[in-house]
């Protein structure tokens, strides 16, 4: 009896997030009910003097290509990844070439940074569809060996446990992927605000 209730709450766990998995039918594996911007255009987070030739060089600097690792971790505090952009800045001998570097650089970081967090979501939300699907046949298996005569108890119990561990993953994911959504946003958010303040110590 206490398998009957357990497995009708994990079947309608795995009934309901079969067709709530993807928010945007465009993009089956993506998870979050933010929309999916595959990419970001520099055009929206830049509008100072051109890079030309800055994306392709600014890893032959070692201080550019320093700072820009230092500031491109979330766990740098924004307002002191700002602070240390206006400090390198007002103390370069050319300010201009320095500054366009480094946002190429932050700019090339964190896009790969953001590309690399988005198909991570998508290698769980696969995960997830699956495991949908192992629920469902599990729980349908589960249910008809409780309708056996007479019913083999130590599978059912077997079994049983099976889809507590499985559905237990399954929320332990959906849980962790729910805050990992909101990074491609804080990163665009970061991206923007560090390229404002060199724009700021360029103008």
């Amino acid at each position: 009896m206490v398998w009957r209730i357990t497995i009708s709450a994990l079947f309608a766990v795995a009934l309901s997030n079969r067709t709530a998995l993807a928010a945007d039918p465009r993009y089956p594996d993506w998870p979050c009910a933010q929309a999916k911007v595959p990419e970001i255009s520099l055009a929206q987070v830049w509008a100072g003097p051109p890079l030309d030739d800055a994306g392709s060089k600014w890893k032959d600097d070692p201080k550019i290509n320093a700072l820009v690792t230092r500031l491109s971790a979330r766990r740098i505090p924004l307002e002191e990844a700002q602070k240390e952009i206006t400090e390198f800045l007002s103390s370069a001998a050319d300010k201009a070439t320095a500054g366009r570097l480094l946002f190429a650089g932050l700019f090339d970081t964190l896009n790969a940074q953001r590309a690399s967090v988005m198909n991570g979501l998508e290698r769980v939300m696969r995960k997830q569809r699956n495991a949908v699907e192992k629920i469902r046949s599990d729980t349908l298996e589960l249910q008809a060996l409780q309708g056996a005569t007479p019913p083999d108890q130590p599978k059912i119990d077997e079994l049983g446990n099976q889809l507590v561990w499985e559905t237990r993953i399954f929320e332990d994911r959906r849980r962790v992927v729910k805050f990992v959504c909101d990074v491609p946003t804080a990163i665009d958010q970061r991206l923007f605000a560090l390229g404002r303040t060199i724009q700021q110590e360029l103008e």
